[in-house]
């Protein structure tokens, strides 16, 4: 683990369970390797949890529910800026941790994977202090008070982000929390988790469980005693844990998939409309292309088509890929060898149904002896109702899609069963602003918009339900209580 020097032991075995403020072994005897993506070599295990670890963690989370709920509004916000402040001390140990398991380059892992959470956790510690907890209206009191008991269930791409955007509000609510990581990518929540025991979170409050979905993720999903599961993961996971939630009716907020579309508009002039195609590709090819967020479509006026595509093929030939841990890198591996098969498999069943391949493809990238990678591709004569054009690929690969004018542009931008994010890019703001309405997505940057810490996260459609970040984000986690007088 990350020790207080911010050293990585890299032969470390995280070999237990954080339960009611303990490590302590699970129960399963099965454990469940952690592949560095770039090397393909074995780096860590960890346990693969059981349900009667889940059991024991619930039960931890309820023990320490009633004093933890109770516990100041203020002193618990004070918890949160601690771990932020040990975060910042640690950045670059953790995007080491970050970069290791899941191939995220080391530049990014250090502004993005780590850098986002030390903004949330401040962010929700301000947010706290200065929220409305009770309110009149008339003869009544409204009281926010904490839903209870939280289930967290978080992915593999963005694997701290991803645990803080759901423990930092639960926890400042006054919920308490058992988190299942990403099997995949569960190192950095272990350091996370230690982190919390080491800033003196009291026992219970905070618990992981790691192992896989069909078990501790169904069991965390039906348990009696949770009262809210938080789940960020695949629109077939979703479903699965929203039909053994509603068992016992307990909230349910899914972060699901997207397709998103940024829509470059007619009126940019050639200098303007070279940079808003980099920027659409640029920002799908983030992360290897595995964000929900990824604006995979690429939507320009038909009479700037090719224009388009030869603005979008020299910024993905800009994206060599190489080591992670490299400064230079900007391009890392896929997660994992299952995920690189499942992208290339997209890319070979869209040029066999008629796609054009304009530069990448399926192949190794040059020079590369070992590692997950897939190229950066840009592929033109995509059917707007091709797999291509409808399905999350969560790898570096952007269809390029011709629209008539504005109202087909936000008829293709729409058509498909997701709506997480989109973006729009055009010289007049104000007409961008007025496409940016008509998108059916919950996360909408025009021109370019900046991350925002307090503000809402999440999808329209198939992308999900619930909200997180900002005060929505909070407000997930509270339940609303009239006190007529």
């Amino acid at each position: 683990m990350v020790t207080t020097e911010g050293h990585v032991d890299s032969r470390q075995i995280y070999a237990q369970l954080y339960i009611g403020g303990s490590w302590i072994p699970s129960s399963g005897t099965e454990l469940i390797d952690v592949v560095n993506p770039y090397t393909e070599e074995v780096i860590a295990q960890v346990p693969a949890g059981a349900a009667a670890d889940v059991d024991a963690a619930v039960a931890a989370a309820r023990a320490a529910l009633p004093a933890w709920s109770q516990t100041a509004v203020s002193e618990r916000a004070a918890y949160l800026s601690r771990i932020a402040d040990v975060l910042v001390d640690r950045t670059d140990a953790l995007a080491e941790v970050v970069s290791r398991e899941m191939g995220s380059p080391l530049r990014i892992a250090k502004l993005v994977q780590i850098g986002t959470p030390i903004g949330t956790l401040k962010t929700y510690a301000k947010v706290a202090e200065n929220y409305e907890w009770e309110t009149e209206v008339g003869n009544s009191l409204i009281v926010r008070e904490p839903i209870g008991v939280v289930g967290a269930i978080t992915p593999w791409n963005y694997p701290l982000h991803q645990v803080v955007a759901k423990v930092a509000p639960a926890l400042v609510a006054g919920c308490t929390v058992v988190l299942k990581p990403s099997e995949v990518a569960p190192l950095i929540a272990y350091e996370f988790a230690a982190i919390l025991d080491e800033v003196g979170l009291p026992p219970g409050v905070f618990n992981l469980v790691s192992g896989t979905g069909p078990v501790v993720g169904e069991a965390m999903a039906a348990h009696p005693d949770i009262d809210m599961i938080s789940f960020t993961g695949s629109g077939r996971a979703g479903r699965r844990i929203t039909q053994l939630a509603a068992e016992t009716i307990k909230r349910v907020a899914l972060e699901l998939g997207g397709k998103s579309a940024s829509v470059v508009l007619s009126d940019l002039d050639e200098e303007g409309f070279a940079k808003a195609v980099k920027a659409t590709v640029s920002q799908c090819f983030t992360n290897a292309g595995q964000r929900c967020t990824a604006f995979s479509r690429l939507l320009v006026p038909a009479q700037r088509y090719d224009e388009a595509l030869a603005a979008a093929a020299k910024t993905a030939q800009g994206h060599v890929a190489g080591d992670p841990m490299d400064e230079g890198t900007k391009l890392g591996p896929l997660v994992s060898e299952s995920q690189r098969e499942r992208v290339r498999g997209f890319i070979a069943r869209a040029q066999d149904n008629g796609a054009r391949l304009v530069t990448g493809g399926a192949e190794v990238p040059e020079g590369l002896s070992s590692g997950y990678f897939v190229q950066p591709t840009v592929l033109a004569d995509v059917a707007e109702d091709s797999e291509l054009a409808q399905d999350e690929v969560f790898g570096p690969v952007i269809a390029v899609l011709p629209y008539s004018d504005v109202d087909d542009a936000v008829r293709i931008a729409n058509g498909t069963s997701y709506g997480l994010a989109a973006g729009v890019f055009g010289a007049d703001a104000d007409e961008a602003l007025k496409v940016a309405r008509r998108l059916r997505a919950g996360q909408v940057d025009v021109n370019g918009g900046r991350w925002n810490f307090m503000a809402p996260f999440g999808g329209y459609k198939q992308s999900g339900n619930g909200r997180e970040l900002g005060v929505a984000g909070l407000e997930e986690f509270l339940e609303t209580k009239a006190l007529q007088r």
